[in-house]
């Protein structure tokens, strides 16, 4: 009796310091319209906001475009041209890649992924068996295999803004996508010198999320994206502090928000 006594004094006082520990959403303030952040060992959600209201996606699409890309095994060392069918007709970006650029689809895929490059998901879709429209179909057709019930896909860029999908079905992405070593790979690099033989010219490129270079988040798999639509979001795998998360931040404004919200999430986890 006394045994059992004692063991019920040291769960009374216990139980509240667990509860206190559990981190309270409602300290919590993102300025990203919609977050989601997961636990990935538990599949736990921490912390939700507005996870299943449909949005513009922007370059986050460029995860989905490697997906197809690599469930199609085409050959990675294949040579992709470059054309003017490549240039941006919808937001009339600006590519440093030259019309003419030869690549091939492994460095094609890797600079889509790693610094966003339009040029190279469109050359990416466009040399797909059945061109674009059949990549797009494959795209969709992904979504749905993922249980991604509130995501559209119109092209492999993502700058269309008929490119939506939820906080909740991007967690899903990410999962699908961490499984490809390539992806992850592509995703964490923080930096390429690449170097074109036809024509003759090479050029640096950097990853668009700049917490790959930061040792204390050990990213392991990350995407951005930024249309007027669209807003800054973000997609990250990582693990700070040995918790490891996975975090999607959508619509926000101001260049560095999403890096803001991700260190804020960082700092309300550890308090």
């Amino acid at each position: 009796m006394r045994t059992l006594t004692l063991l019920s004094t040291l769960a009374s006082l216990l139980l509240p310091a667990l509860v206190m520990a559990a981190p309270n959403p409602a300290k919590l303030q993102l300025q990203s319209s919609s977050a989601l952040v997961m636990e990935v060992g538990s599949g736990k959600t921490l912390y939700q906001k507005n996870a299943t209201s449909r949005r513009p996606i922007a370059s986050l699409t460029k995860l989905m475009t490697a997906l197809v890309v690599l469930d199609a095994r085409q050959d990675l060392n294949q040579t992709l041209t470059v054309n003017s069918n490549d240039r941006d007709a919808i937001k009339h970006t600006y590519s440093r890649v030259r019309m003419g650029t030869k690549i091939s689809r492994r460095d094609a895929l890797h600079l889509a992924l790693m610094s966003s490059e339009n040029r190279m998901a469109s050359a990416l879709s466009r040399h797909y068996p059945g061109g674009r429209a059949a990549f797009v179909r494959a795209m969709n057709t992904k979504a749905k295999q993922l249980g991604m019930r509130n995501s559209r896909f119109h092209d492999a860029t993502g700058l269309s803004s008929a490119n939506v999908s939820t906080a909740q079905d991007l967690a899903k992405l990410i999962a699908a996508a961490y499984r490809q070593p390539l992806i992850r790979q592509f995703t964490q690099d923080s930096d390429e010198e690449m170097r074109f033989a036809v024509p003759g010219y090479s050029l640096h490129f950097n990853n668009t999320n700049p917490l790959v270079k930061n040792q204390d988040w050990d990213v392991r798999l990350s995407k951005t994206g930024f249309t007027n639509e669209a807003g800054r979001c973000l997609l990250m795998r990582a693990k700070p502090d040995n918790k490891e998360l996975a975090i999607v931040l959508l619509n926000s404004f101001g260049k560095r928000t999403p890096i803001g919200d991700a260190n804020r999430i960082r700092k309300w986890l550890k308090t």
